[in-house]
């Protein structure tokens, strides 16, 4: 008898690195820390625990915003952008991407769907640049953290990013040039794909179904986990710069009203983003040591939209020339979005 040989069992710390890095990563470095400075372990976790009691109302708001969403069925709204003259589908898919509370696993299935389906790239582009950088979870966050004039310009960035790519793309479309953008053998699967397939209606009145209500239950638990890692680690690595970094070294590369700030933000967004909600607390960071308003703007859409997770998925689905496309616009349209906004501020 021939034996079958299995595949070898991932061993427990594998599991536990797949399923719970982000906690484990948190640990790790509290752990260094502790042992390099116990006395600025103590003032991290002090730091991490005020930072979370602060933000905790608008935290719960968020999580009841995205447990909402998936329990009423709202992200099927979506599917309603992508309809009309070419023009009306490119701001309404901006707004959509930019408004919307759209499941974030869905969101590279469904752009999946909408090209394999011959939606105009324009629309599609206009959407994909503007939805990963504001919904209304992140607004409230935002508005938290940063305040409500940088979520206001963070929300209009988004939908400006994604009018003025779908715009550019609809132009460039004319020529020729951008037809057929998916790699071969991309098809039309995925959780998202559905929504556009077969939209269902919004049930605004979820309570009112049990399954609904378990719904809403799963969604609150899988957000509250999925905020609380990274704004845990997001508050430990803000504590740990505000006390290792001097505020002159801050002030001298991206403070100042000029446009060499906000060009190294708009780059440096790209390799050093770690999460839509995890960012929002270093830039606060940043900012109150001497970082320009528009600097951190540029910072959290460019990071936003090029996170290498974000950009790994484009480029799955995409020829690279259609990638190449979307990274020029996003960093193009961040660097733009903060010149704007520090303009706006310096009034």
């Amino acid at each position: 008898m021939t034996d079958i040989a299995l595949p070898a069992r991932p061993s427990l710390f594998s599991r536990l690195w797949t399923h719970q890095r982000v906690w484990l990563a948190s640990a790790l470095i509290l752990a260094i820390v502790a042992a390099v400075s116990p006395a600025q372990a103590i003032d991290s976790l002090a730091f991490v625990a005020e930072a979370l009691w602060n933000t905790a109302p608008f935290l719960v708001l968020s999580i009841l915003i995205a447990a909402w969403a998936g329990a009423s069925g709202a992200d099927n709204l979506i599917a309603r952008a992508f309809t009309g003259s070419p023009l009306l589908m490119i701001l309404l898919a901006a707004l959509a991407g930019g408004l919307s509370p759209f499941c974030s696993c869905g969101v590279i299935p469904l752009i999946a769907a909408l090209l394999a389906m011959r939606v105009p790239l324009s629309a599609v582009m206009a959407f994909w640049l503007a939805s990963p950088v504001m919904d209304p979870s992140m607004f409230v966050l935002t508005s938290g953290v940063l305040g409500i004039e940088f979520a206001v310009a963070k929300t209009a960035a988004a939908v400006g990013l994604g009018v003025a790519g779908g715009l550019a793309v609809l132009a460039l479309s004319k020529t020729g040039a951008l037809a057929d953008p998916l790699r071969a053998g991309i098809g039309d699967g995925g959780c998202g794909g559905s929504t556009v397939r077969a939209p269902k209606p919004v049930v605004w009145q979820f309570w009112k179904f049990p399954e609904r209500r378990a719904k809403f239950a799963a969604e609150s638990w899988k957000t509250t986990l999925f905020l609380a890692q990274w704004l845990v680690l997001a508050f430990l690595l803000e504590s740990l710069m505000l006390a290792l970094v001097p505020a002159e070294t801050i002030t001298s590369l991206l403070g100042g009203t000029g446009i060499g700030p906000i060009a190294l933000a708009t780059v440096v967004g790209v390799p050093a983003y770690l999460n839509g909600y995890a960012a929002l607390p270093l830039v606060g960071g940043l900012i109150a040591q001497g970082m320009a308003p528009g600097a951190g703007l540029a910072f959290l859409v460019a990071g936003g939209v090029t996170s290498l997770p974000a950009a790994i998925a484009v480029w799955a689905l995409v020829k690279p020339k259609v990638f190449g496309l979307y990274i020029a616009l996003s960093l193009s349209g961040a660097f733009a979005c903060g010149l704007l906004f520090q303009a706006w501020t310096s009034v």
